[in-house]
């Protein structure tokens, strides 16, 4: 099965995520923070529950790093699995905001 990451973006907010049948199946939203708008802000990922433990997660959050890193912006990760993903990967690194 090909999982095709798409992305939309408005002045405030993105969200990199994989259709299915015109549903939205696994998601991963940013919003851009109000003090720096070099750095986005992770808020949510949510993989629906048929497609855990696939790397899913990772996948959007790889396609977000690859963003982050072409637009040379920083993120900061609340949202809780991003988190462990930059605690776990050191490349990540690069992209992590301070």
């Amino acid at each position: 099965m090909e999982n095709t990451i798409l992305h939309k973006e408005t002045e405030t907010n993105g969200l990199f995520y994989i259709e299915k049948d015109g549903k939205i199946i696994a998601e991963m939203h940013y919003s851009f923070s109000e003090d720096d708008p070099t750095i986005i802000v992770v808020k949510h990922t949510d993989v629906k529950p048929d497609l855990k433990g696939q790397g899913i997660g990772t996948k959007l959050l790889d396609a977000l790093a690859e963003y982050a890193r072409k637009k040379n912006l920083k993120v900061t990760p609340l949202c809780p699995f991003v988190e462990v993903q930059f605690n776990r990967n050191k490349k990540y690194n690069d992209i992590e905001a301070q």
